[in-house]
Protein backbone atom coordinates (compact mmCIF):
# COMPACT_ATOMS: atom_id res chain seq x y z
CA UNK A 1 0.00 0.00 0.00
CA UNK A 2 1.35 3.36 -0.61
CA UNK A 3 0.03 6.72 1.46
CA UNK A 4 -1.14 9.31 0.06
CA UNK A 5 -2.27 13.18 0.79
CA UNK A 6 -5.71 14.06 -0.65
CA UNK A 7 -6.27 17.83 -0.92
CA UNK A 8 -10.17 18.90 -1.19
CA UNK A 9 -11.05 22.65 -0.55
CA UNK A 10 -14.34 23.54 1.62
CA UNK A 11 -16.69 26.70 1.31
CA UNK A 12 -15.22 28.94 4.42
CA UNK A 13 -18.74 29.12 5.37
CA UNK A 14 -19.76 25.58 5.77
CA UNK A 15 -18.67 23.50 8.34
CA UNK A 16 -16.44 20.56 7.33
CA UNK A 17 -15.51 18.91 10.94
CA UNK A 18 -18.62 16.11 10.43
CA UNK A 19 -17.58 15.63 6.47
CA UNK A 20 -13.80 15.18 8.49
CA UNK A 21 -15.01 13.23 11.28
CA UNK A 22 -17.17 10.43 8.91
CA UNK A 23 -13.95 9.90 6.90
CA UNK A 24 -11.65 8.79 9.82
CA UNK A 25 -14.71 6.76 11.28
CA UNK A 26 -15.33 5.19 8.21
CA UNK A 27 -11.39 4.83 7.79
CA UNK A 28 -11.12 5.97 4.83
CA UNK A 29 -8.57 8.10 6.74
CA UNK A 30 -5.98 8.21 8.83
CA UNK A 31 -6.37 11.94 10.03
CA UNK A 32 -7.94 14.85 7.85
CA UNK A 33 -6.12 18.30 9.05
CA UNK A 34 -8.80 21.31 8.71
CA UNK A 35 -6.76 24.45 7.55
CA UNK A 36 -8.89 27.95 7.66
CA UNK A 37 -7.96 30.70 5.87
CA UNK A 38 -7.56 29.66 2.01
CA UNK A 39 -8.41 32.12 -0.43
CA UNK A 40 -9.09 30.26 -3.74
CA UNK A 41 -8.79 32.45 -7.18
CA UNK A 42 -9.63 30.39 -10.11
CA UNK A 43 -12.41 29.86 -13.19
CA UNK A 44 -15.79 28.32 -13.31
CA UNK A 45 -17.92 28.34 -15.77
CA UNK A 46 -16.36 31.22 -17.91
CA UNK A 47 -16.49 34.15 -14.94
CA UNK A 48 -13.29 34.35 -12.15
CA UNK A 49 -14.13 33.54 -8.93
CA UNK A 50 -12.14 34.20 -5.53
CA UNK A 51 -13.49 32.05 -2.40
CA UNK A 52 -12.81 31.99 1.17
CA UNK A 53 -12.43 28.45 1.50
CA UNK A 54 -10.59 25.57 4.08
CA UNK A 55 -7.93 23.25 3.23
CA UNK A 56 -9.01 19.32 4.04
CA UNK A 57 -5.61 17.75 4.03
CA UNK A 58 -6.57 13.81 4.58
CA UNK A 59 -4.14 10.99 4.78
CA UNK A 60 -4.98 7.91 3.69
CA UNK A 61 -3.65 4.94 1.30
CA UNK A 62 -3.98 4.51 -2.36
CA UNK A 63 -5.89 1.36 -1.91
CA UNK A 64 -8.83 3.10 -0.38
CA UNK A 65 -8.51 6.59 -2.50
CA UNK A 66 -11.24 5.51 -4.60
CA UNK A 67 -13.93 4.90 -1.78
CA UNK A 68 -12.61 8.17 -0.22
CA UNK A 69 -13.30 9.83 -3.58
CA UNK A 70 -17.00 8.36 -3.01
CA UNK A 71 -17.66 9.91 0.18
CA UNK A 72 -16.30 13.11 -0.58
CA UNK A 73 -18.30 13.71 -3.56
CA UNK A 74 -21.25 12.67 -1.18
CA UNK A 75 -20.75 14.54 1.36
CA UNK A 76 -18.94 17.78 -0.61
CA UNK A 77 -21.34 20.86 -1.07
CA UNK A 78 -19.73 22.11 -4.74
CA UNK A 79 -21.15 20.55 -8.08
CA UNK A 80 -17.03 19.74 -8.69
CA UNK A 81 -15.07 19.35 -5.44
CA UNK A 82 -11.38 19.59 -5.75
CA UNK A 83 -10.48 16.01 -4.37
CA UNK A 84 -6.54 15.23 -5.87
CA UNK A 85 -4.12 12.67 -4.31
CA UNK A 86 -0.76 13.17 -4.21
CA UNK A 87 1.75 10.06 -3.38
CA UNK A 88 3.82 10.37 -0.38
CA UNK A 89 7.24 9.33 -1.10
CA UNK A 90 9.21 9.73 1.92
CA UNK A 91 8.03 10.39 5.47
CA UNK A 92 8.92 9.23 9.04
CA UNK A 93 8.79 5.54 8.78
CA UNK A 94 6.40 5.16 12.26
CA UNK A 95 3.87 7.60 11.03
CA UNK A 96 3.90 6.20 7.55
CA UNK A 97 3.15 2.69 8.81
CA UNK A 98 0.44 4.61 11.22
CA UNK A 99 -1.28 5.82 8.95
CA UNK A 100 -1.67 2.47 7.07
CA UNK A 101 -2.91 0.69 9.75
CA UNK A 102 -5.64 3.33 9.97
CA UNK A 103 -6.78 2.94 6.24
CA UNK A 104 -6.20 -1.25 6.67
CA UNK A 105 -10.10 -2.36 5.85
CA UNK A 106 -8.81 -5.94 7.21
CA UNK A 107 -8.98 -3.96 10.49
CA UNK A 108 -13.01 -3.18 10.23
Amino acid sequence: MKPLVVLCTWPADQDPLPAARSLVERRLAACVNVVPGLRSVYAWQGEIHTDAEILLLIKTSAQRYATLEDALRRLHPYELPEIVGIPIEKGLPGYLRWMMEQTDTSME
